[in-house]
């Protein structure tokens, strides 16, 4: 443990750490490891222009991973990153539209569907047995449906 602190107390243990968290962001993308790799690389910077001691390098990049990862967040909730499918994650919501089959009769609004190969519960007007519905809605795992 007391050679990794003595490697910190050389800039150039900064600069590594720095340029590995970075490759680490690379590898396993999460645009977080970056910021942590800015602090590191600011850290071993200021190690370089002024003689500071581990504990105070140590408090130093604490305060910068904080301001980093925070400036960072703040960034990017500014400029989002726009997603080529954004309804990638709401399963429910990529079904509206589509043309479904009820296999148990809408009655007194609720029922079921049968979508790809899977039933899902519905609300809607009655319908019969085979009737072909489109998907207009849902809520968590109920679909809103119309006549087709």
């Amino acid at each position: 443990m007391t050679d990794w602190l003595a490697m910190l107390d050389d800039h150039w243990g900064w600069l590594v750490f720095a340029a590995l968290l970075a490759m680490g962001e690379v590898v396993i993308p999460g645009v977080f490891l970056i910021w942590v790799a800015l602090a590191a690389a600011l850290t071993g910077l200021v190690a370089l222009a002024f003689p500071i001691s581990i504990p105070l390098q140590l408090l130093l990049f604490a305060g910068l991973c904080l301001l980093s990862v925070w400036g960072g967040r703040r960034w990017y909730t500014a400029n989002p990153v726009d997603s080529q499918d954004p309804l990638l994650n709401d399963r429910t919501a990529r079904l509206v539209g589509e043309v479904v089959t009820v296999v148990e009769p809408i009655d007194n609004g609720r029922g079921r569907v049968k979508v790809g190969d899977s039933v899902w519960s519905c609300r809607g007007p009655d319908s019969p047995v085979g009737a072909r519905v489109r998907v207009t809605g849902a809520e968590a795992a109920v679909l809103t449906v119309e006549p087709a």
